[in-house]
């Protein structure tokens, strides 16, 4: 009997205590709970009762070779810390060279060979095995598991050697190595840490769906199964192997399309009446007079009050898609999310170039600026100033508010600087700047104006005004979708009602460049 002892010491005994020869081996199979890098590359733990103890008897090999079949496993015993076993070796020449091995020390571990019924992985990409079938159990030299270990072989090797009587006194330069205590290799392997890797077998191509799964693990299985190519395979390429190539997708989908609304942003949308499609914005154009009376029991001033209906004409903005049932079941991201975002997009520009374009078209007062004089500070103070006071005047006390302007003029506003080159808006400015301006910076101050930019301007827009005199109506519908089963496929809309109205175009100075 060889017997691994707590302080490792072996002992030897060739036959069992009733003098019967026997040829079994025990040990631990499997220690749950430990981490350990299988033939593969992968990480793997075993869980507690993940193995089986009964059942069909696992065969017993020699390094995993279905070849070099030795014996089986004829006993299981789950101790909650492991999977202990006991095999019966068969009377083969096979197995009695591996009798000898397991005797003299040079094989003492063993390997487990299951195949992986249920299993997880952790954060840290170690595959948990919760369940598998204990297919096979291998007499190795390097096992996966360290903790792996023939404790016990029983062994009934024939001797070429004289029998040694019990009363015989023994020489000491020739005593048996079978009664001698032999420790050095068990030092040494208690003297270093190892995580055991038992020999890699030949290397099997993976199919699309094992690479794929290895692929979304990521980690080191990933990285094993590519190194295993690579060493299986040194010469193939990506264009021989475009079946096992996947065509992954970094999301979110990238659009650079902006749905930005400066104008009606700044104007502000109010509701739109539900019924008819004109609807009436009542507007005071005849106020009422006061005056001084002229004496006592004298007539005060005679006035008028008058009203108009200002008719509003709602307008409906969308567009549709058809798609086709197998693009929506088979994308990935979905695209029906993809299109709804797009289409919002789209109405957003198109409701706000309508509005740009009402704004600029709808103001009719006009002030002169001299175009040779844009990067002029003191002409743009003199132009502004002009306009504020023609609003002043011109619309019953009212004081411009916004400043519009085309991409153009944003960048002849951002350039002014005074006579020592400082820019005229810093961003971060002293405390007599003319206001604040970026490029980065999607509205901002000049000259005590709030700066609107709007890429759907005309071009050379430039409008000073009261943004109260521009009135903005919307009912947004947003989506709808209709399947129409005849030819498997559904149609998606997107739409609403807007409508603009210049309610007062006294409150608004456009430039006339000259």
């Amino acid at each position: 009997m060889i017997r691994f002892s707590p302080l490792h010491l072996i002992t030897v005994d060739a036959a069992a205590a009733d003098g019967m020869p026997r040829r079994s081996i025990s040990g631990v199979a499997v220690e749950w709970n430990q981490v350990a890098v299988v033939s593969s590359g992968e990480k793997v733990k075993f869980l507690p009762g993940s193995l089986p103890v009964d059942g069909r008897n696992p065969k017993l090999y020699m390094q995993h070779d279905p070849n070099q079949i030795i014996g089986q496993v004829t006993e299981r015993v789950d101790t909650g810390e492991a999977l202990m076993f006991t095999a019966k070796v068969s009377a083969t020449e096979l197995g009695n060279t591996a009798l000898t091995l397991m005797s003299d020390g040079t094989l003492s571990e063993v390997s487990v060979g299951v195949n992986v019924e249920k299993f997880s992985f952790d954060k840290a990409g170690v595959m948990v095995i919760e369940s598998a079938s204990f297919n096979e159990l291998s007499v190795v030299s390097q096992p996966a598991f360290a903790t792996s270990v023939i404790t016990d072989v029983a062994a009934s090797i024939p001797q070429t050697e004289p029998k040694i009587s019990n009363n015989d006194q023994q020489v000491t330069e020739k005593e048996s190595p079978m009664t001698t205590e032999i420790t050095p290799v068990v030092e040494a392997q208690a003297a270093v840490e190892k995580l055991w890797a038992q020999p890699k077998r030949e290397f099997k191509m993976p199919t699309p769906a094992e690479y794929i799964s290895a692929f979304c693990v990521g980690g080191d299985k990933f990285q094993a199964m590519r190194e295993g190519i690579r060493a299986a395979a040194p010469d193939v390429i990506t264009t021989d192997i475009p079946g096992i190539l996947p065509l992954p997708i970094v999301q979110p989908t990238y659009n650079n399309f902006q749905g930005r609304r400066p104008v009606v942003d700044a104007i502000g949308a109010r509701a739109m009446p539900q019924g008819g499609k004109v609807f009436i914005r009542p507007k005071v154009t005849t106020h009422t007079s006061i005056a001084v009376q002229s004496g006592e029991n004298a007539s005060l001033q005679d006035g008028t009050y008058v009203v108009s209906d200002e008719q509003v004409t709602k307008q409906t903005f969308g567009g549709f898609v058809t798609l086709s049932e197998q693009s929506i079941d088979f994308s990935t991201p979905e695209v029906i999310g993809l299109l709804l975002d797009d289409m919002a997009r789209l109405y957003a520009n198109a409701t706000d170039n309508n509005a740009a374009d009402s704004l600029a078209s709808g103001s009719t007062v006009t002030q002169n600026f001299t175009a040779a004089n844009a990067g002029d500070p003191a002409t743009w103070a003199a132009w502004v100033a002009g306009a504020a006071t023609t609003i002043l005047t011109g619309s019953n006390g009212n004081l411009p508010t916004h400043m519009f302007v085309a991409p153009g003029i944003w960048q002849d506003l951002l350039a002014l600087s005074d006579s020592s080159d400082r820019p005229l808006f810093p961003q971060i400015g002293p405390m007599n700047a003319f206001g604040n301006l970026a490029p980065g910076q999607v509205n901002g101050n000049a000259f005590g104006l709030q700066v609107v930019v709007d890429r759907n301007f005309p071009s050379q827009t430039l409008i000073v005004g009261d943004a109260s005199g521009f009135e903005i109506f919307e009912q947004a519908k947003g989506a709808i979708s209709i399947d129409v089963p005849s030819t498997l496929s559904r149609t998606i809309a997107f739409r609403g009602y807007f409508a603009t109205l210049m309610i007062d175009n006294t409150k608004f100075v456009k430039a006339t460049f000259i």
